[in-house]
Formats: C-alpha cells, structure tokens, sequence
C-alpha cells in the first residue's frame, strides 16, 4: 500500500491550490482516505476524510465551506481542493488510508501514510 501526496507550492491570500494523492495497493473503495496537516510547531491535524468512495465526507470545521475531498476511482486519486487560503493554511498536508470501519478523523486509525508536500500561503 503506498499513498503519494502532490501539489502543494507557494499560493498567496485568497487563492487557491489543488492537492492530489495517487495511492496504489489499494481500491478507494475499500479504504478510507483521509488529509491531515502539520502546521509550524503544531501536532498533525485532521483536515477531511473520504470514505466508501465518496459515500461518507468530513471535514474540520476550520476547512470546511474552503476546501473540498473528492476520489477518482478510475485514476486511484483522492483530491483536495483548497480555496480561500489563508496564511494559517500553511503546512505540510499528509494523505493517509484507513480500514473503513474507522471513525475517518483520528490520526491513530490511519495506518498508511504518504509523504507530505508542502503548502505556504503567503500574506
């Protein structure tokens, strides 16, 4: 099971970057899917969740109206797409997979992890 997290870069106040995570081992359909972030000096925080292919969505209530979760069973790849982005935004994004009967939000169900791609909002 691999997951490969991509897209972050340099965006300013308001804009807007997509996030995609290719994942491979493994169907969207028998895997959660979920974003977390790490910002500067803080722990790894659940962003949105994804699960039975789209069936189930969460997000935290500081992403949520900003950013969306979609999957892309054909292509493997879960996206999030993150609008309004603010300074407070910037992290490092993870994309990680957990078995489906999992709540979807806490870090300790999530037993796959990618490696994270750095997102920087600029003031």
């Amino acid at each position: 099971v691999q997951l490969q997290a991509s897209g972050g870069g340099l965006v300013q106040t308001g804009g807007s970057l997509p996030l995609s995570c290719a994942v491979s081992g493994f169907s969207l359909s028998d895997y959660t899917v979920g974003w977390f972030r790490q910002r500067p000096g803080k722990e790894r925080e659940f962003v949105a969740t994804i699960k039975n292919s789209g069936g189930l969505i969460g997000y935290a209530d500081s992403v949520k109206g900003r950013f969306t979760v979609s999957g892309d069973n054909a292509k493997n790849t879960v996206y999030l797409q993150m609008h309004s982005l603010s300074p407070e935004d910037t992290a490092i994004y993870f994309c990680a997979a957990a078995l489906p009967t999992s709540s979807g939000t806490r870090k300790i169900d999530f037993v796959y992890w990618g490696q994270g791609t750095l997102v920087t909002v600029s003031s």
